[in-house]
């Protein structure tokens, strides 16, 4: 099976708006893509005025899902993936990562940005062996996201969930009882992959920076202490190191900044 695209509903039309940011595309944009437009990039260099590690959390964030992957694979065995929030697809998509050490691999895709669902054959391009697809849906209905989901995954079985750069957008308790929905309804060995950004490190500028973003008309974010990105965990087994900056979670030989301590943490997790 090399994979499928869809939604919960009917197929979407593919409207971008190019006016306003959108997280998906100003990441890009840090990243060095091409899938950006002129008010991603003004609000991508006003951020990275304020706090020119911005551009280092793209990338420590992409480095950290390989890791998170391959550790997900190799050690814990696990053969199905639910990657919520994808963004636009680059170098090392999870399936790559995964089926690369496991070509059964099955991954799901995630994402309710037009621009993402425009790109998303190129996240269905499966091993032979396993399957790939792709959800328009929204975080906030984790209902049609695991009925979609049931269609390429056995949720009987072990599933590794990743909210990578994106539960910020989901404020306060809403967004605690949409990981608990997702984490219910997957079994013991299923796994938590979180990141986000954090008002821990460099207090006042990570401050500046996501009230800049809220102050530009793009989604609106939140920042969320290590305690409370803690919080998702709750009832799971916390792996090690914990909850930590990006490039502090089982750095390898390969992984850039090791020893930054930037303002967007991480944590992973099993559910006994």
């Amino acid at each position: 099976m090399t994979g499928s695209s869809h939604g919960p509903g009917p197929e979407p039309e593919i409207e971008i708006d190019t006016t306003v940011a959108h997280p998906a595309r100003v990441w890009d944009y840090w990243l060095g893509g091409k899938d950006n437009y002129p008010a991603d990039q003004q609000v991508g260099d006003h951020l990275n005025e304020t706090m020119p590690e911005v551009v280092i959390w793209a990338r420590a964030d992409r480095e950290f899902l390989g890791r998170a992957v391959r550790y997900m694979v190799a050690e814990a065995g696990l053969r199905q993936f639910l990657d919520i929030g994808t963004g636009i697809p680059t170098a090392d998509n999870t399936h790559e990562v995964a089926q690369r050490l496991a070509p059964e691999s099955r991954v799901v895709y995630v994402d309710n940005d037009p621009i993402v669902l425009a790109h998303a054959r190129a996240l269905l391009n499966s091993a032979p062996g396993g399957a790939t697809d792709y959800i328009d849906a929204d975080l906030r209905d984790p209902d049609a996201i695991l009925h979609a989901a049931g269609r390429t995954l056995d949720l009987s079985k072990p599933v590794g969930i990743t909210l990578l750069g994106i539960l910020e957008f989901v404020p306060g308790e809403e967004a605690y009882r949409i990981v608990g929905r997702l984490m219910d309804a997957v079994p013991s060995g299923s796994h938590l992959v979180i990141a986000c950004p954090t008002g821990d490190v460099n207090t006042e500028a990570m401050r500046r920076v996501i009230q800049q973003w809220n102050d530009s008309g793009a989604t609106p974010a939140v920042l969320r202490s290590g305690a409370e990105l803690a919080r998702f965990f709750d009832g799971l087994e916390l792996l090690d190191p914990g909850v930590v900056p990006l490039p502090r979670w089982r750095p390898d030989r390969s992984t850039l900044y090791a020893d930054r301590e930037i303002g967007f943490f991480c944590a992973a997790g099993r559910k006994p």
